[in-house]
């Protein structure tokens, strides 16, 4: 009986041992479950759920693979891709970020479109030496980091090139060297230098004229000339001289005003003063006097055709011509007077009514780049160009006439080429630091 008890006793401890050892076996040895987005790979789970991203359902990794390492990305030879996924998660686009090898190929797993094609790896090149971008002048014969605790990058052979064009680089300003994962970080975007056929639009605001002042100077200067003729028919030669010395100062009258030669003789021929001046009767034009600022003085001109819209008379649109246009500039708004004359068929137009102008000028095919990749300074004006690789270069250019999204190029670029158009204030900003750097240190270090 004592030995049935114990053979009892020891198998029951067996079994129990074996259950414990087995628990313990699977606690230690089963595989923890990883949850990842699919359109963010780099963020992991150890529990289901919706990625804090884009709201998307994680999805479970099996135990093959592992989670991504940390500090993926933080190779210089690893590449990141932004893929912007034509389908939408509730509406909303999630851009998929991944990271590559160069020369490898990546396929978005939701829309199944190529992210990045495969490459052929470049053949391996002489490396002259390893520096840092951000730590101009500093070099070393061996990879590593840099004493700004960067991984540095290597300088090929070819790309001793590089110094030279930086000899050419604006005064205070040199070319850099930018990882596309920097690129990346601060929004860095490109676009081509193209020939664009450009039109620009001014825009004024204005009144409907109102002008006692002009209607009695004209009215002077119809009866001036009505009493020169009659002076000739009648009077001396020292009458008539008098008489035309008032004609002569009706004129110079009406010039300062704001009328030209053409419309002065158009007050001559109808002998008259205009009545619009002073109240608007329907089916005669009304003058429109609009101020236009002196950086668009250059575009205008007598003849242009204006577009005209009032808040009074919402969605219409009255056409004019310009017939003169101030020979002074106001010192107070640096603006010109131009005087419009609109047609008025149903007399809806009134004096001192707030009109707001629009004139379109046909600038022709030009060189153009997007008004974002111009950065002014001050002193001049700028682009970066994108020389491939990761670097970019300062460049000084002219700049003609602004359109309503480019601007015009005359001097300084080439049909092409490829500049910056966001995140050029971070890379001026680099640029410049580079070349005060090399100022102040010798280029070997």
């Amino acid at each position: 009986m004592i030995v049935m008890v114990g053979v009892t006793v020891l198998l029951l401890g067996g079994v129990g041992f074996f259950i414990t050892h087995h628990s313990s076996l699977a606690t230690h040895h089963s595989p923890k479950a990883v949850y990842y987005c699919p359109m963010h790979p780099s963020y992991t789970s150890d529990r289901p759920g919706d990625c804090p991203i884009c709201n998307m359902r994680l999805i479970k990794r099996g135990t093959e693979a592992a989670a991504p390492r940390a500090g993926a990305a933080s190779s210089l030879r690893d590449i990141c891709y932004l893929h912007n996924c034509p389908k939408a998660h509730d509406g909303r686009p999630c851009p998929m970020l991944v990271v590559a090898k160069a020369g490898e190929k990546v396929t978005c797993p939701i829309c199944g479109s190529h992210v990045a094609e495969a490459a052929q790896i470049p053949p391996r090149k002489n490396v002259l030496y390893w520096t840092d971008p951000m730590l101009p002048g500093y070099k070393s014969d061996k990879p590593g980091k840099s004493p700004m605790g960067m991984e540095m990058v290597p300088v090929y052979e070819e790309e001793r090139g590089g110094a030279a064009e930086e000899a050419d680089a604006p005064t205070g300003y040199a070319s850099i060297l930018i990882s596309p994962q920097k690129q990346q970080l601060i929004g860095v975007k490109t676009a081509p230098v193209q020939r664009k056929h450009l039109v620009k639009t001014i825009r004024a605001s204005g009144t409907i004229a109102h002008d006692p002042e002009l209607y009695q100077a004209q009215a002077e200067y119809t009866q001036a000339i009505q009493g020169l003729e009659q002076a000739k028919r009648s009077a001396t030669a020292e009458v008539i001289e008098q008489a035309q010395r008032v004609v002569d100062a009706s004129e110079i009258r009406l010039k300062h005003l704001g009328l030209n030669d053409e419309l002065i003789q158009e007050t001559a021929r109808r002998g008259a003063p205009q009545h619009s001046l002073l109240f608007a009767h329907p089916g005669e034009p009304v003058w429109m006097y609009a101020q236009v600022y002196e950086d668009d003085l250059p575009l205008v001109r007598v003849g242009q055709v204006v577009s005209v819209e009032t808040p009074a008379l919402a969605g219409q649109v009255f056409r004019g011509t310009i017939r003169a246009m101030d020979q002074m500039v106001d010192p107070a708004t640096r603006t010109t007077r131009i005087r419009a004359e609109l047609e008025n068929p149903e007399g809806q137009l009134k004096p001192d009514m707030y009109v707001n102008t629009s004139i379109a000028v046909d600038i022709g095919d030009v060189l153009a780049v997007p008004v974002e990749a111009v950065f002014a300074t001050g002193q001049r004006n700028m682009v970066f160009v994108d020389k491939g690789r990761g670097l970019f270069e300062p460049r000084d250019v002219t700049v003609g006439a602004r359109a309503d999204a480019d601007a015009a190029i005359t001097a300084g670029l080439n049909e092409g080429e490829v500049v910056v158009t966001s995140g050029n204030f971070l890379i001026d900003s680099e640029s410049r630091l580079k070349a005060a750097l090399q100022g102040m240190a010798p280029h070997d270090h």
